[in-house]
């Protein structure tokens, strides 16, 4: 199974030290390079941030050849949608639910992080 991941996920399971689980669920996990920003973003904890300054060697950032503007999503929601969009993945892995519903209206199978727990 292909996934694309929105930050929330990763960062949840990343302070938990569950990241782990996402090679062993899903066969290719895929992330936008606006994730992977947000990720290492000065705000965020500085777990994460570490973690995705040397990310794994299953975690695979790709870029969308679309965008997708919706001014109520963040960068990386939107650009995790049309990843998913891109590379015909099986699911999403998003907790907002703005990003949810959005992804959801164009057909995309999400999952949350409590799913994947």
């Amino acid at each position: 199974m292909k996934v694309v991941t929105d930050a929330s996920p990763l960062n949840y399971l990343v302070l938990i030290d569950a990241e782990h689980v996402l090679p062993e669920l899903f066969r290719e996990v895929l992330v936008p390079p606006e994730v992977v920003q947000e990720l290492g973003h000065p705000r965020t904890p500085a777990k994460v941030c570490a973690w995705i300054s040397t990310p794994p060697p299953w975690l695979r950032a790709t870029l969308s050849s679309r965008g997708l503007p919706d001014e109520k999503l963040s960068p990386g929601e939107s650009a995790a949608i049309a990843l998913a969009i891109d590379a015909g993945a099986d699911a999403l892995l998003i907790d907002e639910r703005d990003g949810t519903g959005a992804a959801r209206r164009l057909g995309i199978n999400t999952v949350g992080t409590l799913a994947v727990l």
